[in-house]
């Protein structure tokens, strides 16, 4: 063991900063990073937090109701009552950390509505709330002296042990093992198991994959929220997301025709939740015999739009479009995993000492369907519980890591091309927006016959390996969940 730590955190998104956060000074913390500490689906969240700071206009039971409602009831209440009613404090602890939300002249937080809220309860930083809120997470951390900082580090294996854990890594290519007491998973999504995605590059599922290999629990990894209103880039896999709030402030959804069809599907319109959004331009899809789909906001003032969108703007200028005057091209692509590492409302998984939070984790909170913008908050409350419950641990015993387990070679042949491709191909095609029974049992089958190669042959641990795997382990759990589903 090169050394021990009291926590370890793996991963740098808002989850993993604010846990990093609201571990007190005696607690000795390593923060593992896989690339720089700013890449994460947290950085890339653009709408907000939903937060009931005005209970004048707004309500805890409000905010609870439209979460059930998005949710389809599927929901675990207690999660979501915490969630509700301890949220609001961390969005203001948060502020006091530096994160700089837009404000109202009375120097209140302006606040937004999206799809499925009652309420203007949305508070932002204009069009890139998640960056505002990493950025300002990662200036703190540097700052503290009992956080050690591991970026462009790879995790290439987590073993549980008696009172505790060790995590192994390779860094600029050294292998090294750190022990712990307690294991924080905070490894964001797994949008890279699918061909077109908003996620980020790291998100390959990581975190699950470790706490499966383990014998944690997993649940319903096979809820998946598919975003209806993705950039519609011809080649790039990665798919920057037209915010919920681009809706919210008045955009409306146009066919290839030119007409609003949202409306047929739904009642809500463009508001529905994003599900059924999804789930009508699929419809519209098929009825029209055309992928091509449009939000238009062009009939909004141009400064506004400007102001209140401007990293959105800016990208769409990039690809040659300006959402002030022309209609911006939007498909349906993966966006959020409402399932994951199963965990308690102390965010504890069925390990002991095994902790997991923010959207690798299943809190039960979003239920078949995230509502909009509840993803950072979930990462704030259930981070902030699980630090807590260490801390609280650690305070009363540190306890002696039992035997380290026989280090393996990090050495072995190359991984061949083409592993993490055909799972995308299959997923893309088998468990999108409208499912495929008829495929889910060859798909299955094709998938674990990738499994069985990657984890039966001596290669050499790289991040192409690791996360071939870990992509191979999630979209198998998927499937089986998808054809037990069907039986």
């Amino acid at each position: 063991m090169d050394k021990k730590f009291d926590v370890i955190i793996v991963g740098t998104g808002a989850a993993g900063l604010y846990a990093a956060l609201n571990l007190p000074e005696d607690i000795n913390a390593l923060l593992v990073s896989k690339k720089e500490l700013t890449l994460s689906n947290s950085s890339l969240a653009q709408g907000g937090v939903a937060a009931v700071l005005d209970t004048v206009h707004d309500s805890y039971k409000l905010h609870i109701t439209d979460t059930l409602i998005a949710g389809k009831y599927k929901n675990t209440l207690d999660a979501v009552e915490k969630l509700v009613t301890e949220g609001p404090s961390d969005v203001l602890n948060i502020k006091e950390l530096g994160v700089d939300f837009d404000l109202n002249e009375d120097g209140t937080m302006c606040k937004t509505l999206e799809a499925g809220h009652s309420r203007h309860r949305i508070v932002h930083h204009k069009d890139s709330t998640g960056k505002a809120i990493v950025d300002a997470l990662i200036e703190v951390v540097k700052t503290r002296k009992n956080i050690t900082i591991l970026d462009n580090c790879l995790v290439y294996a987590i073993d549980k042990v008696l009172n505790g854990f060790y995590v192994s890594v390779v860094k600029d290519g050294e292998s090294k093992t750190y022990g712990c007491n307690f294991c924080l998973l905070a490894t964001g999504g797994i949008g890279r198991v699918y061909k077109y995605t908003t996620n980020s590059a790291i998100a390959t599922g990581d975190g699950i994959a470790f706490a499966y290999m383990m014998g944690a629990k997993i649940k319903h990894l096979s809820r998946i929220q598919f975003h209806p209103t993705a950039f519609a880039a011809e080649k790039d896999r990665e798919r920057f997301l037209i915010s919920e709030a681009v809706r919210g402030e008045g955009a409306v959804l146009l066919n290839c025709e030119g007409r609003r069809f949202a409306s047929d599907y739904d009642s809500r319109g463009e508001l529905a939740p994003r599900d059924v959004v999804s789930n009508a331009v699929i419809r519209e899809s098929i009825k029209t015999h055309s992928e091509k789909f449009y939000l238009d906001i062009t009939h909004k003032p141009a400064e506004f739009v400007k102001n209140r969108f401007p990293m959105i703007y800016e990208r769409c200028l990039e690809e040659g479009v300006d959402i002030t005057v022309d209609k911006i091209p939007v498909f349906p692509c993966q966006h959020y995993l409402m399932g994951g590492i199963d965990v308690d409302t102390n965010s504890e998984t069925s390990i002991e000492g095994l902790f997991a939070a923010g959207e690798c984790s299943h809190t039960g909170v979003h239920g078949a369907n995230r509502l909009a913008s509840n993803s950072l908050l979930e990462a704030l409350v259930f981070s902030r519980t699980a630090a807590n419950v260490m801390t609280e641990r650690l305070r009363k015993e540190r306890k002696p890591l039992g035997r380290q387990p026989l280090k393996k070679s990090i050495e072995g042949k190359a991984l061949p091309h083409g592993y993490r491709s055909q799972i995308r191909e299959i997923l893309q095609d088998t468990y999108f927006v409208l499912p495929k029974p008829e495929k889910a049992e060859e798909s299955y089958n094709k998938v674990e016959q990738i499994l069985s190669e990657l984890v039966s042959d001596d290669f050499a641990v790289t991040p192409d390996y690791v996360e071939a795997r870990s992509i191979a382990i999630v979209a198998s759990i998927i499937l089986e969940e998808f054809k037990e589903g069907i039986k």
